[in-house]
């Protein structure tokens, strides 16, 4: 097995001067808005001198899609978000409704910290064609992940008769885009517990040959209302 060297004093810098900027940044840009932020506010923020955030960015687009990578993982280590240890998890084990609850609770822990920066990123897509192939960079790698994760519930033999592995992707993919997050939690005004539950309740029933018996009753619904949360 191949030794990893430790990160020298001078990497460990750059890395720490890269996070505060783009941790600034997103601050910035989901309290006042990406275009009327500028680098000079960013550098402020951080800290740092202009020259410096052009030095380590460039520009404000170079910045929006680092702080989204980040956030989609949790932090700035170069580990994908199919390899992290929660998505293996879901991936590999046998019992499909601890899959089911694994992939969703991580999916709204992913939510919880992108969703604003992923509307950024969309509603700039018809402005900047940089931004929009970011956008699609975006959805098909959620959709790969997505389809995975299908495959593996298809292995298990756990999906309804009739549902394949490729129908129960566009399922869950539909299910788990930014744009049902954004409509429930924002405009909805759901929170992200309930978008939980009732994510959790569409998925095993859309998927499963019936209703998930572990599936996490909606508080307080009543039979005219049972799948939408309280």
């Amino acid at each position: 097995m191949r030794d990893v060297k430790p990160e020298g004093k001078r990497a460990r810098q750059r890395r720490a001067t890269r996070h505060r900027i783009v941790e600034s940044a997103l601050e910035l840009f989901v309290g006042q808005g990406y275009a009327a932020t500028t680098l000079e506010q960013i550098a402020a923020c951080a800290g740092v001198a202009v020259q410096t955030v052009y030095f380590h960015f460039g520009n404000k687009r170079t910045i929006l899609i680092e702080g989204i990578g980040v956030k989609v993982v949790g932090d700035d280590e170069q580990v994908a978000m199919i390899d992290r240890s929660w998505a293996q998890e879901a991936l590999t084990t046998t019992d499909p409704a601890h899959a089911v609850e694994v992939w969703v609770t991580g999916s709204r822990s992913i939510f919880a910290r992108v969703a604003p920066l992923l509307w950024i990123l969309r509603d700039a897509v018809g402005a900047d064609p940089d931004m929009a192939r970011e956008w699609e960079i975006n959805q098909r790698q959620r959709r790969t992940d997505h389809r995975a994760f299908a495959q593996h519930l298809a292995d298990l033999g756990a999906l309804a008769a009739g549902v394949s592995a490729d129908r129960a992707a566009d399922i869950i993919y539909t299910l788990f885009s930014p744009e049902m997050y954004h409509l429930l939690t924002i405009q909805c005004g759901w929170s992200p517990a309930d978008w939980e539950t009732w994510i959790h309740r569409m998925l095993t029933d859309a998927l499963f040959a019936g209703p998930d018996p572990a599936s996490p009753p909606t508080p307080g619904a009543s039979s005219a209302d049972e799948a939408r949360p309280a």
